[in-house]
Protein backbone atom coordinates (compact mmCIF):
# COMPACT_ATOMS: atom_id res chain seq x y z
CA UNK A 1 0.00 0.00 0.00
CA UNK A 2 1.32 3.39 -0.87
CA UNK A 3 1.83 5.30 2.12
CA UNK A 4 0.19 9.21 1.92
CA UNK A 5 -0.99 12.21 4.65
CA UNK A 6 -3.43 9.48 5.80
CA UNK A 7 -1.44 6.21 6.14
CA UNK A 8 1.97 6.93 6.75
CA UNK A 9 2.97 6.97 10.85
CA UNK A 10 3.99 10.33 12.44
CA UNK A 11 7.67 11.86 11.83
CA UNK A 12 10.16 10.38 10.27
CA UNK A 13 10.45 7.31 9.37
CA UNK A 14 13.17 4.25 7.59
CA UNK A 15 12.00 2.74 4.72
CA UNK A 16 13.78 0.37 2.04
CA UNK A 17 15.20 3.29 0.07
CA UNK A 18 14.53 6.59 2.11
CA UNK A 19 12.04 7.60 4.58
CA UNK A 20 8.33 9.41 5.22
CA UNK A 21 8.02 12.67 6.74
CA UNK A 22 4.47 13.67 8.57
CA UNK A 23 3.16 16.36 11.00
CA UNK A 24 -0.04 17.76 11.93
CA UNK A 25 -0.15 21.15 11.65
CA UNK A 26 -3.88 22.18 10.34
CA UNK A 27 -3.54 26.45 10.10
CA UNK A 28 -0.32 25.80 7.90
CA UNK A 29 0.39 27.51 5.00
CA UNK A 30 2.85 25.40 3.82
CA UNK A 31 5.29 22.85 5.46
CA UNK A 32 8.85 21.22 4.66
CA UNK A 33 11.11 19.36 5.26
CA UNK A 34 14.98 20.32 5.57
CA UNK A 35 17.65 18.06 6.22
CA UNK A 36 21.21 16.87 5.57
CA UNK A 37 20.03 14.55 3.22
CA UNK A 38 18.74 17.56 1.16
CA UNK A 39 21.69 20.00 1.68
CA UNK A 40 19.32 21.75 3.93
CA UNK A 41 17.10 22.70 0.74
CA UNK A 42 12.97 22.28 0.83
CA UNK A 43 11.19 19.54 0.05
CA UNK A 44 7.70 20.77 0.40
CA UNK A 45 5.02 18.14 2.41
CA UNK A 46 1.54 17.66 0.70
CA UNK A 47 -1.71 18.94 3.14
CA UNK A 48 -4.31 16.18 3.39
CA UNK A 49 -8.23 17.61 4.32
CA UNK A 50 -7.47 16.95 7.99
CA UNK A 51 -4.83 18.88 8.40
CA UNK A 52 -1.55 16.44 8.09
CA UNK A 53 1.05 17.02 5.72
CA UNK A 54 3.30 14.78 4.52
CA UNK A 55 6.14 13.66 2.01
CA UNK A 56 8.79 10.75 0.87
CA UNK A 57 12.24 11.42 0.84
CA UNK A 58 14.73 9.03 -1.13
CA UNK A 59 18.30 8.27 0.01
CA UNK A 60 17.71 9.26 3.95
CA UNK A 61 19.91 6.95 5.98
CA UNK A 62 20.05 6.55 9.45
CA UNK A 63 22.01 8.99 11.92
CA UNK A 64 20.40 11.78 8.96
CA UNK A 65 18.94 15.11 10.59
CA UNK A 66 16.40 16.94 9.89
CA UNK A 67 13.56 20.04 10.86
CA UNK A 68 10.12 20.89 9.38
CA UNK A 69 10.01 24.76 8.09
CA UNK A 70 6.08 25.77 9.07
CA UNK A 71 4.58 28.81 7.34
CA UNK A 72 1.45 29.43 9.59
CA UNK A 73 -1.15 31.83 10.31
CA UNK A 74 0.66 32.76 13.82
CA UNK A 75 4.05 31.40 13.64
CA UNK A 76 6.70 30.58 10.99
CA UNK A 77 9.92 29.16 11.47
CA UNK A 78 12.10 26.08 12.26
CA UNK A 79 10.09 23.91 14.20
CA UNK A 80 11.30 20.06 15.56
CA UNK A 81 9.34 17.16 15.12
CA UNK A 82 6.86 16.28 18.12
CA UNK A 83 7.53 12.84 17.18
CA UNK A 84 11.34 13.27 17.17
CA UNK A 85 12.71 10.04 18.07
CA UNK A 86 16.29 12.04 19.09
CA UNK A 87 17.93 15.38 19.10
CA UNK A 88 21.56 16.58 18.35
CA UNK A 89 23.96 17.67 20.93
CA UNK A 90 25.29 19.90 18.11
CA UNK A 91 23.40 22.24 17.29
CA UNK A 92 22.34 22.82 20.66
CA UNK A 93 19.27 22.81 22.38
CA UNK A 94 16.83 24.42 21.95
CA UNK A 95 17.97 24.75 18.21
CA UNK A 96 18.61 21.11 18.61
CA UNK A 97 17.74 19.55 14.89
CA UNK A 98 15.94 16.01 15.29
CA UNK A 99 17.79 12.66 14.76
CA UNK A 100 16.26 10.05 12.01
CA UNK A 101 16.52 7.02 13.72
CA UNK A 102 16.42 3.38 12.97
CA UNK A 103 15.28 0.86 15.67
CA UNK A 104 15.20 -2.06 14.16
CA UNK A 105 18.95 -1.84 14.28
CA UNK A 106 19.59 -2.20 18.09
CA UNK A 107 20.43 -6.07 18.68
CA UNK A 108 17.90 -7.06 21.72
CA UNK A 109 18.73 -9.89 24.09
CA UNK A 110 15.65 -9.81 26.30
CA UNK A 111 13.77 -12.48 23.87
CA UNK A 112 11.49 -14.29 26.83
CA UNK A 113 11.75 -11.85 29.00
CA UNK A 114 8.40 -11.96 31.18
CA UNK A 115 7.52 -9.50 34.03
CA UNK A 116 6.17 -10.74 37.45
CA UNK A 117 2.48 -10.89 37.60
CA UNK A 118 1.10 -7.56 39.62
CA UNK A 119 0.97 -9.03 42.86
CA UNK A 120 4.29 -9.92 42.94
CA UNK A 121 6.08 -7.03 41.57
CA UNK A 122 8.13 -5.28 44.16
CA UNK A 123 9.56 -1.69 42.55
CA UNK A 124 12.42 0.32 43.32
CA UNK A 125 11.68 3.83 42.32
CA UNK A 126 15.14 5.45 40.86
CA UNK A 127 16.05 9.00 39.03
CA UNK A 128 18.48 8.20 36.66
CA UNK A 129 20.47 11.95 36.66
CA UNK A 130 20.60 11.01 41.03
CA UNK A 131 21.34 7.10 41.35
CA UNK A 132 24.63 7.17 40.57
CA UNK A 133 27.84 7.49 38.85
CA UNK A 134 31.18 7.33 39.42
CA UNK A 135 34.83 6.82 37.36
CA UNK A 136 37.16 4.53 37.56
CA UNK A 137 38.54 5.75 41.09
CA UNK A 138 35.08 5.54 42.47
CA UNK A 139 34.64 9.38 42.63
CA UNK A 140 31.38 10.28 42.30
CA UNK A 141 30.80 12.43 39.33
CA UNK A 142 27.50 13.64 40.13
CA UNK A 143 27.89 17.07 41.45
CA UNK A 144 29.82 17.44 37.83
CA UNK A 145 26.98 15.99 35.52
CA UNK A 146 23.49 14.05 36.11
CA UNK A 147 23.78 10.13 35.93
CA UNK A 148 23.10 8.77 32.58
CA UNK A 149 21.94 5.54 31.63
CA UNK A 150 24.50 3.30 31.27
CA UNK A 151 25.74 4.98 34.55
CA UNK A 152 22.80 2.12 36.27
CA UNK A 153 24.16 -1.02 34.55
CA UNK A 154 26.92 -0.41 37.52
CA UNK A 155 24.59 -1.36 39.89
CA UNK A 156 22.38 -4.11 38.47
CA UNK A 157 23.75 -6.70 39.68
CA UNK A 158 23.11 -4.87 43.67
CA UNK A 159 19.26 -4.13 42.65
CA UNK A 160 18.97 -7.95 41.28
CA UNK A 161 20.08 -8.94 44.92
CA UNK A 162 18.08 -6.60 46.47
CA UNK A 163 15.17 -8.83 45.47
CA UNK A 164 12.91 -6.27 43.88
CA UNK A 165 11.78 -6.91 40.42
CA UNK A 166 10.89 -3.71 38.83
CA UNK A 167 12.69 -0.45 38.10
CA UNK A 168 10.34 2.89 37.95
CA UNK A 169 12.51 5.62 36.39
CA UNK A 170 11.42 8.81 37.11
CA UNK A 171 10.92 10.64 33.93
CA UNK A 172 13.28 10.63 31.14
CA UNK A 173 12.29 12.14 28.34
CA UNK A 174 13.69 15.32 27.38
CA UNK A 175 13.49 18.76 29.24
CA UNK A 176 14.93 21.59 28.57
CA UNK A 177 17.63 21.46 31.10
CA UNK A 178 20.65 19.51 31.98
CA UNK A 179 19.29 18.82 35.02
CA UNK A 180 15.72 18.36 36.58
CA UNK A 181 13.30 15.74 37.95
CA UNK A 182 11.84 15.03 34.82
CA UNK A 183 8.33 16.63 35.01
CA UNK A 184 8.76 19.22 32.72
CA UNK A 185 9.28 17.27 29.88
CA UNK A 186 9.21 18.83 25.92
CA UNK A 187 10.22 16.64 23.36
CA UNK A 188 8.32 13.69 24.58
CA UNK A 189 9.40 10.72 22.16
CA UNK A 190 13.32 11.73 23.18
CA UNK A 191 15.21 10.38 25.43
CA UNK A 192 17.03 13.42 27.74
CA UNK A 193 20.28 13.83 26.02
CA UNK A 194 22.27 14.31 29.34
CA UNK A 195 21.58 11.15 30.55
CA UNK A 196 23.53 9.88 27.47
CA UNK A 197 27.44 9.97 27.04
CA UNK A 198 28.34 10.57 23.67
CA UNK A 199 30.79 7.78 21.56
CA UNK A 200 33.75 10.17 21.03
CA UNK A 201 33.78 11.03 25.14
CA UNK A 202 36.83 9.63 26.88
CA UNK A 203 35.03 7.42 29.28
CA UNK A 204 32.76 5.67 26.55
CA UNK A 205 34.33 3.09 26.21
CA UNK A 206 34.32 2.56 29.77
CA UNK A 207 30.64 2.07 29.39
CA UNK A 208 30.61 -0.41 26.51
CA UNK A 209 32.77 -2.62 28.42
CA UNK A 210 30.77 -3.04 31.37
CA UNK A 211 27.64 -3.74 29.34
CA UNK A 212 29.85 -6.05 27.43
CA UNK A 213 30.67 -7.78 30.74
CA UNK A 214 27.54 -8.01 31.84
CA UNK A 215 26.16 -9.40 28.25
CA UNK A 216 29.14 -11.88 28.92
CA UNK A 217 27.30 -13.67 32.08
CA UNK A 218 24.23 -14.14 30.47
CA UNK A 219 26.17 -15.76 27.42
CA UNK A 220 25.23 -13.05 24.78
CA UNK A 221 26.10 -11.49 22.10
CA UNK A 222 28.66 -8.30 22.95
CA UNK A 223 27.53 -4.88 21.72
CA UNK A 224 29.00 -4.27 18.25
CA UNK A 225 31.02 -0.99 17.56
CA UNK A 226 27.92 2.01 16.89
CA UNK A 227 25.14 -0.18 18.66
CA UNK A 228 25.62 1.94 21.74
CA UNK A 229 26.18 4.92 20.07
CA UNK A 230 23.10 7.66 20.85
CA UNK A 231 20.66 8.36 23.35
CA UNK A 232 17.99 6.01 21.77
CA UNK A 233 20.06 3.05 21.82
CA UNK A 234 21.95 3.92 25.52
CA UNK A 235 18.34 3.94 26.92
CA UNK A 236 17.62 0.55 24.61
CA UNK A 237 20.76 -1.09 26.29
CA UNK A 238 19.54 -0.15 29.88
CA UNK A 239 15.89 -1.66 29.43
CA UNK A 240 17.60 -5.07 27.59
CA UNK A 241 20.12 -5.19 30.29
CA UNK A 242 17.47 -4.83 33.19
CA UNK A 243 15.42 -7.80 31.71
CA UNK A 244 18.20 -9.98 31.58
CA UNK A 245 18.32 -9.42 35.20
CA UNK A 246 14.69 -10.08 35.61
CA UNK A 247 13.87 -6.47 36.03
CA UNK A 248 10.88 -5.17 34.59
CA UNK A 249 11.14 -1.24 33.71
CA UNK A 250 8.12 1.14 34.72
CA UNK A 251 8.75 4.36 33.16
CA UNK A 252 6.95 7.45 34.57
CA UNK A 253 5.09 9.31 31.91
CA UNK A 254 4.01 13.20 32.68
CA UNK A 255 0.47 13.32 29.95
CA UNK A 256 -0.90 16.54 32.06
CA UNK A 257 1.00 19.30 30.82
CA UNK A 258 4.14 19.66 28.87
CA UNK A 259 7.40 21.69 30.20
CA UNK A 260 7.37 26.12 30.33
CA UNK A 261 10.53 25.90 28.53
CA UNK A 262 10.26 25.34 24.48
CA UNK A 263 12.19 27.76 22.83
CA UNK A 264 10.34 28.87 19.68
CA UNK A 265 11.08 25.70 17.61
CA UNK A 266 9.31 23.51 20.13
CA UNK A 267 5.71 22.73 20.20
CA UNK A 268 4.00 25.23 21.92
CA UNK A 269 4.75 27.48 18.86
CA UNK A 270 4.48 24.77 16.38
CA UNK A 271 1.08 26.30 14.54
CA UNK A 272 0.00 28.47 16.70
CA UNK A 273 -3.06 30.53 15.89
CA UNK A 274 -2.48 34.17 16.65
CA UNK A 275 1.45 35.72 16.33
CA UNK A 276 2.73 35.87 19.64
CA UNK A 277 0.39 34.26 21.40
CA UNK A 278 1.56 31.94 23.35
CA UNK A 279 -1.93 30.36 24.77
CA UNK A 280 -3.25 29.98 21.57
CA UNK A 281 -1.28 26.98 21.18
CA UNK A 282 -2.16 23.70 18.86
CA UNK A 283 -1.60 21.08 21.55
CA UNK A 284 -2.44 22.95 24.87
CA UNK A 285 -5.05 24.63 26.81
CA UNK A 286 -4.55 28.52 28.16
CA UNK A 287 -4.26 26.68 31.60
CA UNK A 288 -1.06 26.27 33.76
CA UNK A 289 -0.02 23.68 35.14
CA UNK A 290 3.80 22.92 37.27
CA UNK A 291 5.15 25.38 35.01
CA UNK A 292 3.73 24.39 31.58
CA UNK A 293 0.57 23.95 30.16
CA UNK A 294 -2.57 21.38 30.33
CA UNK A 295 -2.92 19.61 27.12
CA UNK A 296 -6.09 20.05 25.06
CA UNK A 297 -7.72 16.37 25.84
CA UNK A 298 -10.78 17.71 23.20
CA UNK A 299 -8.77 17.56 20.23
CA UNK A 300 -8.55 13.62 19.06
CA UNK A 301 -4.76 14.31 17.31
CA UNK A 302 -3.68 15.49 20.97
CA UNK A 303 -5.13 12.36 22.53
CA UNK A 304 -3.61 10.47 19.48
CA UNK A 305 -0.29 12.11 20.03
CA UNK A 306 -0.24 11.08 23.91
CA UNK A 307 -1.13 7.46 23.51
CA UNK A 308 1.34 7.05 20.21
CA UNK A 309 3.85 7.94 22.90
CA UNK A 310 2.94 5.40 25.19
CA UNK A 311 2.79 2.92 22.41
CA UNK A 312 5.98 4.11 20.84
CA UNK A 313 7.38 3.03 24.75
CA UNK A 314 6.00 -0.30 24.60
CA UNK A 315 7.27 -1.34 21.07
CA UNK A 316 10.53 0.69 20.32
CA UNK A 317 12.06 0.39 24.25
CA UNK A 318 10.32 -2.51 25.55
CA UNK A 319 9.28 -0.91 28.37
CA UNK A 320 7.19 -3.30 30.26
CA UNK A 321 4.71 -0.71 32.25
CA UNK A 322 3.94 2.98 32.70
CA UNK A 323 3.04 5.65 36.05
CA UNK A 324 1.02 8.23 35.13
CA UNK A 325 1.75 11.44 37.09
CA UNK A 326 -0.71 13.32 38.30
CA UNK A 327 -3.54 11.53 36.34
CA UNK A 328 -6.38 13.77 38.71
CA UNK A 329 -4.82 16.74 36.70
CA UNK A 330 -6.13 15.16 33.31
CA UNK A 331 -9.60 14.56 34.52
CA UNK A 332 -9.96 18.01 36.16
CA UNK A 333 -9.25 19.29 32.23
CA UNK A 334 -11.79 16.86 30.62
CA UNK A 335 -9.54 14.45 29.72
CA UNK A 336 -11.39 11.19 31.12
CA UNK A 337 -12.67 9.61 27.78
CA UNK A 338 -8.86 10.52 26.78
CA UNK A 339 -7.85 8.20 29.78
CA UNK A 340 -10.19 5.50 29.00
CA UNK A 341 -8.92 5.51 25.16
CA UNK A 342 -5.40 5.44 26.89
CA UNK A 343 -5.96 2.10 28.80
CA UNK A 344 -7.80 0.72 26.30
CA UNK A 345 -4.86 0.97 23.77
CA UNK A 346 -2.46 0.05 26.13
CA UNK A 347 -4.26 -3.20 27.32
CA UNK A 348 -4.65 -4.19 24.20
CA UNK A 349 -1.05 -3.74 22.52
CA UNK A 350 0.09 -5.07 26.06
CA UNK A 351 -2.32 -6.88 28.56
CA UNK A 352 0.79 -7.73 31.29
CA UNK A 353 2.00 -4.40 31.67
CA UNK A 354 1.15 -2.24 35.17
CA UNK A 355 -0.65 1.40 34.30
CA UNK A 356 -0.60 2.83 37.31
CA UNK A 357 -1.98 6.18 38.05
CA UNK A 358 -1.31 8.71 40.70
CA UNK A 359 -4.87 10.11 41.11
CA UNK A 360 -6.07 11.85 44.40
CA UNK A 361 -9.75 11.77 43.90
CA UNK A 362 -11.95 9.42 44.15
CA UNK A 363 -9.44 6.34 43.17
CA UNK A 364 -12.12 3.45 42.90
CA UNK A 365 -13.17 5.27 39.69
CA UNK A 366 -9.88 5.17 37.72
CA UNK A 367 -9.00 1.68 38.62
CA UNK A 368 -12.81 0.47 37.66
CA UNK A 369 -13.31 -0.83 34.28
CA UNK A 370 -14.36 1.47 31.42
CA UNK A 371 -17.79 -0.32 30.69
CA UNK A 372 -18.60 0.58 34.17
CA UNK A 373 -17.54 4.81 33.54
CA UNK A 374 -14.01 3.79 35.40
CA UNK A 375 -10.85 4.75 33.85
CA UNK A 376 -9.42 1.20 33.50
CA UNK A 377 -5.86 1.66 35.21
CA UNK A 378 -5.60 -1.63 36.99
CA UNK A 379 -3.64 0.08 40.40
CA UNK A 380 -3.63 3.56 41.93
CA UNK A 381 -0.73 5.08 43.71
CA UNK A 382 -1.74 4.84 47.59
CA UNK A 383 -1.11 7.83 50.24
CA UNK A 384 -2.84 6.32 53.72
CA UNK A 385 -0.12 3.30 54.85
CA UNK A 386 2.30 5.44 54.19
CA UNK A 387 1.03 8.22 56.74
CA UNK A 388 -0.17 5.50 58.95
CA UNK A 389 3.10 3.88 59.20
CA UNK A 390 4.93 7.33 59.25
CA UNK A 391 2.89 8.79 62.14
CA UNK A 392 3.59 5.17 64.58
CA UNK A 393 6.93 6.20 63.41
CA UNK A 394 7.21 9.63 64.49
CA UNK A 395 4.92 8.67 67.92
CA UNK A 396 7.27 6.10 68.60
CA UNK A 397 10.04 8.54 69.41
CA UNK A 398 8.69 9.93 72.26
CA UNK A 399 9.84 6.95 74.52
CA UNK A 400 8.83 3.90 76.22
CA UNK A 401 5.21 5.62 77.46
CA UNK A 402 4.59 6.85 74.19
CA UNK A 403 1.05 6.06 72.66
CA UNK A 404 1.60 4.34 68.87
CA UNK A 405 -1.51 4.80 66.81
CA UNK A 406 -1.45 1.07 65.41
CA UNK A 407 -5.29 1.23 64.85
CA UNK A 408 -4.55 3.59 61.87
CA UNK A 409 -2.06 1.11 60.72
CA UNK A 410 -3.70 -1.54 61.01
CA UNK A 411 -7.13 0.30 59.34
CA UNK A 412 -4.68 1.16 55.71
CA UNK A 413 -3.46 -2.65 55.68
CA UNK A 414 -7.22 -3.46 54.83
CA UNK A 415 -7.55 -3.37 50.68
CA UNK A 416 -9.32 -0.49 49.43
CA UNK A 417 -9.69 -1.02 45.75
CA UNK A 418 -10.64 -4.61 45.99
CA UNK A 419 -7.70 -6.65 44.90
CA UNK A 420 -4.43 -5.59 47.14
CA UNK A 421 -2.41 -5.28 43.90
CA UNK A 422 -4.91 -2.21 43.63
CA UNK A 423 -2.70 -0.09 45.60
CA UNK A 424 1.09 1.17 44.81
CA UNK A 425 1.91 1.20 48.95
CA UNK A 426 5.45 3.15 49.58
CA UNK A 427 7.17 4.94 52.86
CA UNK A 428 9.20 7.84 50.43
CA UNK A 429 8.72 8.93 47.32
CA UNK A 430 10.59 11.09 45.09
CA UNK A 431 8.40 14.36 45.92
CA UNK A 432 8.10 13.89 49.67
CA UNK A 433 11.59 13.53 50.57
CA UNK A 434 12.94 15.78 47.80
CA UNK A 435 14.90 18.66 48.99
CA UNK A 436 13.75 21.57 47.50
CA UNK A 437 10.45 20.46 48.13
CA UNK A 438 9.30 23.51 50.37
CA UNK A 439 5.03 22.76 50.61
CA UNK A 440 5.08 19.26 52.30
CA UNK A 441 8.58 17.80 52.47
CA UNK A 442 8.90 14.58 54.82
CA UNK A 443 11.76 13.61 56.96
CA UNK A 444 13.68 9.89 55.22
CA UNK A 445 12.28 7.28 57.29
CA UNK A 446 15.64 7.11 59.20
CA UNK A 447 15.68 10.36 60.26
CA UNK A 448 12.21 10.34 60.98
CA UNK A 449 12.74 7.29 63.38
CA UNK A 450 15.23 8.80 65.81
CA UNK A 451 15.99 12.50 64.71
CA UNK A 452 18.74 13.45 67.08
CA UNK A 453 20.67 10.17 65.43
CA UNK A 454 19.64 8.55 62.06
CA UNK A 455 22.10 5.58 62.70
CA UNK A 456 21.51 4.87 65.96
CA UNK A 457 19.96 1.41 67.40
CA UNK A 458 16.35 2.90 67.73
CA UNK A 459 16.52 4.48 63.88
CA UNK A 460 17.81 1.24 62.66
CA UNK A 461 15.16 -1.04 64.90
CA UNK A 462 11.96 1.59 63.61
CA UNK A 463 12.69 1.34 60.37
CA UNK A 464 13.44 -1.90 59.41
CA UNK A 465 9.59 -2.29 61.26
CA UNK A 466 8.42 0.27 58.95
CA UNK A 467 10.10 -1.10 56.02
CA UNK A 468 8.74 -4.69 56.75
CA UNK A 469 5.08 -3.46 57.04
CA UNK A 470 5.47 -2.04 53.67
CA UNK A 471 6.95 -5.12 51.86
CA UNK A 472 4.26 -7.29 53.56
CA UNK A 473 1.41 -5.31 53.49
CA UNK A 474 -1.49 -6.25 50.97
CA UNK A 475 -0.19 -4.03 47.62
CA UNK A 476 2.39 -3.47 45.48
CA UNK A 477 5.11 -2.36 47.78
CA UNK A 478 7.54 0.49 46.04
CA UNK A 479 10.92 1.52 47.68
CA UNK A 480 12.68 4.76 46.83
CA UNK A 481 16.61 4.79 46.16
CA UNK A 482 18.47 5.33 49.73
CA UNK A 483 15.71 4.29 51.81
CA UNK A 484 17.20 0.74 51.68
CA UNK A 485 20.45 1.20 53.58
CA UNK A 486 18.41 4.08 55.11
CA UNK A 487 19.92 7.35 53.79
CA UNK A 488 18.54 9.96 56.43
CA UNK A 489 19.23 12.78 53.93
CA UNK A 490 16.97 14.42 51.38
CA UNK A 491 17.68 14.04 47.86
CA UNK A 492 17.82 16.21 44.83
CA UNK A 493 18.50 16.37 41.19
CA UNK A 494 20.32 18.90 41.70
CA UNK A 495 23.50 19.91 43.31
CA UNK A 496 22.43 23.56 43.52
CA UNK A 497 20.28 22.41 46.06
CA UNK A 498 23.20 21.29 48.14
CA UNK A 499 20.78 17.87 48.32
CA UNK A 500 22.15 14.23 47.84
CA UNK A 501 22.01 11.90 44.81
Amino acid sequence: MALDANTAPMGANLTEWGATFRIWAPLAKSVSVRGTFNSRSDQTLTKSSDGYWFTYVPGVKEGDQYKFFVSGEGSTGYKRDPYARSLTFDPAFPHSNCNVTHPQSFPWHDQGFKPQPFHELVLYQLHVGGFWSTDDAGNDRRRERPGRFLDVLFKLEYLAELGINAVQLLPIQEFSTPRSLGYNGIDLFSPEMDYSVAPNAPDFQRYVDKANQLLAGFRRAPFKQGELDCQTKQLMALVDLCHLFGLAVILDVVYNHAGGDFGDEGIYFLDREVPGDNNRSLYFTDQGWAGGLVFAYWKREVCQFLIDNATFLFNEYHVDGFRFDEVTVIDRYGGWSFLQDLTDTLRFRKSEAPLIAEYWADQRSVVRARSDGGAGFDTAVASGLRQAIRGAVAQATAGRDAHVDFDSVAANLYPGLGFAWRQVQHLENQDVVRLDNTTDRQPRVAALADPSNARSWYARSRSRVANGLLLTAPGIPMVFMGQEFMEDKYWSDSPNFGGTG
